[in-house]
């Protein structure tokens, strides 16, 4: 099953800042607003690995960049990666784009075809049921494992995340917009639970799920009621509250796959 998977190899806590006390300026200046096309508001937010690239080499750099792209879908499965174009955009070097794409090559999230070129790979949803059986009993280990364990840095972090979401205007909030929460809110957790190996297996899972996730975004219905219900979770985790901790997340596991087939 392993190597049908995707393999990542992530900083779980670059997410963990992705809130809206980190989408200000130094100068704390508000985030920026936008309209969607469909009328909603938006948050600008930075590149989900943008305030954490900082001392990054040139090629774990690109390999991130790419690879968020192509986790939320913003390289679509099966589009070719032109690889000037894609420098051009993130700002970086050929050399060090091709090194991230050898390792998106072996994550899976990319294929190299001889004198073809290069393509995102195809999202399987026939997977849902076997990455949710293991996100089933993984995730809610994470959740009372952070709840038992984690610092008080990591405690306040979980709280500002929690307050955060708690003030997102669900209803005029663009649902690519709400996704980056919880991404946020998930590698958050991962990293609270102290255990590098279960963080990196979960987050394998978290970001096959984010696949499908945004696949069918536009076709949920319930997507800020999701995003939201994460506040709840990250109270329980932050004031110790590892039963609580570990039902929510079950159901909230249990909800997303739920959710998704009811689109398919």
């Amino acid at each position: 099953m392993f190597s049908k998977l995707l393999i990542y190899q992530i900083d779980s806590y670059d997410m963990l800042k992705l809130t809206r006390e980190s989408m200000v300026t130094e100068k704390n200046i508000p985030p920026r607003s936008m309209e969607g096309d469909d009328g909603s508001i938006m948050n600008e937010a930075p590149d989900l690995l943008e305030a954490h690239d900082v001392g990054l080499s040139m090629a774990e750099s690109a390999y991130r960049k790419v690879r968020d792209k192509l986790i939320t879908l913003d390289i679509r499965p099966g589009a070719p990666i032109n690889e000037a174009e894609l420098a051009t955009e993130l700002a970086i070097g050929r050399t060090p784009l091709r090194e991230g794409l050898k390792r998106l090559e072996r994550d899976h999230l990319v294929v190299s075809y001889p004198r073809r070129g290069t393509f995102a790979t195809m999202v399987d949803i026939t997977e849902l049921a076997q990455i949710s059986d293991i996100r089933l009993s993984l995730e809610p280990l994470a959740a009372r494992r952070a709840a038992e364990d984690a610092t008080d840095e990591a405690r306040d972090e979980l709280r500002r995340l929690a307050a955060s979401i708690a003030e997102l205007d669900g209803d005029s909030s663009d649902p690519r917009a709400l996704m980056r929460f919880d991404i946020a809110v998930h590698r958050a957790i991962y990293h609270a639970a102290g255990n590098p190996h279960l963080e990196d297996v979960l987050i394998r899972y978290d970001n096959l799920a984010v696949r499908i996730w945004f696949l069918v975004l536009n076709k949920l219905p319930h997507v800020s009621a999701h995003i939201t219900e994460h506040a709840e979770l990250l109270h329980a985790i932050a004031d110790g509250d590892a039963d609580r901790a570990a039902k929510l997340t079950r159901q909230h596991v249990a909800d997303f796959e739920n959710s998704i087939r009811t689109v398919l």
